[in-house]
């Protein structure tokens, strides 16, 4: 354990960035707007769907759908809208939102949570299709979801307001039959299940949210709910064009400070890694990455490691966090063993490290080309080694602070 370590320089990324400055203003003006306002109606009861993604500003965004549901007449309530997530309990959904700051007295509204199903519908003649059974038996169902690429498929719809339909509304049991199918399928069978909620349950509209490279909302949409497949993929196409990556083109050890399903399903977003299970995911470029060491769980990972597997080194303290019943729940459900796998454990941050670099092929042991992340969802500040200083100067939208 002898190799010299790297020194670091903190680096900057510049990306391209809209941003909403008025969310409340912004939002109450796209519900006024007759194609969607006029769905609700006064004394109804509307299920605001929530998943478990660490979306910025969502409660603000979810008060502000609820007040405005309130000068309607309506009487609106939360639902925890994540298949599996949460342990695949009632109160293990609560908490995870509870960790996304959503309670009931930050929104202003009741939460009702419960893993209870019912079946809408069958897709394909053989799939059956399940609703949460307190949004199927209210008035008014409104999904609110983060549009974004999936980390497993690529599809015409990825991450958004058709999969929390699909899989998040269908809690444990929906989620866990889809998941059967493979990710191979996906983008086929979202989309036409996501037609059975809107044809089969109240759908009144959704709410799609787009944010930008630095974690800031750039767009917010109410579509109505006849509309959401049609709008859903050109929402996809801007939200592609927005993410953030890593444009140092080659790195031997990229170390990631925390991972956790309040930043992607995967604890780590596998477009910014560049790694899946089913291998390079076209349609958006990024580091090539040797090796990776994850040093931690995020505090809104609630002890859910699902992901770890993709790395290759990790730390004890990191592993002392893992709570495996999570862990493997959600990694059953999701039918993707690797995601559940634990890395090779090192002592601490340091150890990890340099275990990575003597497992890089062809490299100077003692001149390695490092770069470290808080995460996978903020990439504008990261710290790469010296020998990258070169590189990061000759490449535009970065430098060297």
């Amino acid at each position: 354990m002898n190799i010299k370590l790297p020194k670091m320089v903190k680096v900057r990324q510049h990306f391209r960035c809209e941003q909403l400055q008025d969310i409340e203003t912004h939002l109450f003006e796209e519900l006024k707007r007759e194609e969607i306002s006029k769905t609700v109606l006064p004394g109804s009861k509307v299920a605001l769907c929530v998943g478990s993604r660490g979306i910025n500003n969502i409660v603000e965004i979810t008060r502000c759908i609820g007040d405005f549901l309130k000068e309607l007449g309506a009487g609106p309530f939360v639902v925890p809208s994540m298949g599996s997530h949460g342990g695949a309990t009632a109160e293990g959904q609560k908490a995870v939102l509870k960790g996304l700051g959503i309670t009931e007295e930050s929104v202003k509204m009741p939460i009702h949570s419960s893993m209870e199903v019912v079946q809408i519908g069958i897709f394909s003649g053989r799939i059956p299709v399940f609703m949460d059974r307190i949004a199927y038996e209210a008035d008014a169902v409104i999904p609110i979801a983060r549009i974004k690429p999936h980390t497993g498929f690529r599809g015409k719809v990825e991450s958004g307001l058709c999969k929390m339909m699909a899989i998040g509304l269908g809690k444990h049991e929906g989620s866990s039959r889809l998941h059967h199918e493979g990710y191979e399928n996906f983008a086929r069978i979202i989309p036409g299940i996501a037609k059975i909620f809107i044809e089969k349950a109240d759908i009144s509209f959704g709410v799609a949210i787009l944010e930008n490279a630095y974690d800031g909302t750039a767009f917010i949409r109410a579509i109505p709910a006849a509309d959401i497949t049609e709008e859903e993929p050109k929402l996809l196409g801007k939200s592609i064009e927005m993410l953030p990556r890593i444009q140092i083109p080659e790195i031997d050890v990229l170390v990631i400070e925390q991972i956790g399903k309040d930043i992607s399903g995967t604890g780590m977003d596998l477009n910014v890694i560049d790694r899946a299970s089913q291998g390079r995911l076209p349609g958006y470029s990024t580091a090539s990455i040797d090796k990776i060491v994850v040093l931690d769980l995020s505090a809104g990972a609630r002890g859910n490691a699902c992901g770890i597997g993709v790395a290759d080194f990790t730390t004890k303290s990191a592993f002392k966090k893992i709570d495996l019943e999570k862990t493997y729940t959600n990694t059953l459900t999701s039918t993707n063993t690797l995601g559940g796998k634990i890395p090779i454990i090192m002592e601490d941050k340091r150890e990890a490290i340099i275990a990575a670099i003597k497992c890089c092929h062809g490299i100077d042991e003692n001149n390695a080309r490092i770069v470290k992340i808080p995460d996978t969802m903020h990439l504008d500040l990261l710290e790469a080694s010296e020998n990258l200083k070169v590189i990061i100067r000759d490449t535009p939208g970065m430098e060297v602070l």
